[in-house]
């Protein structure tokens, strides 16, 4: 080959080479800046609201929020939170996100058919929801492209097994919400599994003064309870002030986590938790959300994305601990 075609050649090569080295580094450096920017995604700043039944000073959903906020700064959205423990007050907020026109909608469905007329009318906006939390049976029905959360028979069958294999044989489920689905199939499921004797108590969730008299008061009446099953972690920490009320020495087993709840693991207060991750339930809401909107993607192919149930013992408190304490679960 003549020397000025092998110089020509040569010199073509090294300025391929120099050239892809060269749109390499300036690929890595856009990929550094978006980094420092707070996220990775270029899509349009979407707008996504999340409207829960959530009560005041509920520690879960502010772990369910935690989940959601961190995954919107991810996928550049702009997340609005809203909640009303008051069925027509979760009604009116999911009315307002519809009038304010946002990108999508994150709703739970604990009150069932009251959720039906908003959600119909999302839809007919043209804003795709995403249920979370609760009201699974009611989601595909509302319109909803999937939902997210745990089966909650299938967490309370978790929950009876756990109460069988710890030897406990006569539980008090304790409802702190009338009227919440979810609540009740737990302590359903709880009893479909569960070997011995299950009954259910109701108290008023937002007045826990008064659902720690009325636990106490059965605890004294009814000698043969040996267990105390709670729905909610900050019904736990009631559970065990009436089970000292009442001087009773009967077990605590609970749904969902806290900071007090794991303790209680540790110290052996309490027997299991059944937790079903709240963290990401908020976290896959928005995510999926972003996905539909840039990608017309959906999961679970018509049925649900489960995030529990994990039944948790004193073997998982301390490895969980710190993940609880910064709120993440």
């Amino acid at each position: 080959m003549p020397r000025t075609v092998m110089t020509l050649l040569a010199l073509t090569l090294l300025a391929a080479g120099c050239s892809s080295t060269g749109g390499l580094r300036a690929e890595q450096a856009r990929n550094r800046e978006a980094s420092k920017a707070g996220g990775a995604v270029d899509t349009p700043r979407w707008t996504v609201a999340m409207v829960t039944h959530a009560g005041a000073g509920d520690s879960f959903w502010d772990t369910v929020r935690k989940g959601a906020e961190q995954a919107a700064a991810k996928d550049n959205i702009t997340f609005l939170y809203s909640n009303d423990a008051q069925t027509q007050g979760q009604v009116q907020l999911v009315d307002a996100a519809i009038d304010q026109k946002v990108d999508g909608l994150l709703v739970s469905l604990a009150k069932g058919e009251a959720m039906a007329a908003p959600l119909a009318r999302a839809k007919a906006a043209g804003i795709p929801v995403i249920s979370i939390n609760s009201g699974q049976e009611f989601s595909a029905r509302f319109g909803a492209l999937t939902h997210i959360g745990q089966d909650e028979t299938t967490a309370g069958q978790a929950a009876g097994t756990a109460l069988g294999t710890r030897g406990r044989k006569d539980v008090l489920c304790v409802i702190h919400e009338q009227g919440n689905v979810g609540q009740e199939q737990r302590c359903s499921g709880a009893k479909s599994s569960f070997g011995g004797q299950l009954q259910t108590l109701y108290v008023d969730g937002v007045n826990l003064p008064d659902a720690k008299a009325a636990i106490a008061a059965k605890l004294q009446a009814d000698p043969a309870l040996d267990t105390v099953l709670t729905l909610s972690a900050p019904l736990a920490a009631t559970g065990l002030q009436a089970i000292q009320d009442a001087r009773r020495g009967v077990e605590l087993d609970t749904f969902d986590l806290s900071t007090q709840v794991v303790s209680g693991l540790q110290a052996g207060t309490i027997g299991f938790a059944v937790d079903q991750q709240p963290y990401l339930q908020g976290y896959e809401g928005v995510d999926l959300l972003w996905l539909y909107r840039y990608n017309l993607d959906a999961l679970g192919g018509g049925k649900p994305v489960l995030t529990g149930p994990q039944v948790l013992t004193k073997d998982d408190a301390s490895a969980l601990a710190q993940y609880v304490a910064r709120g993440t679960r």
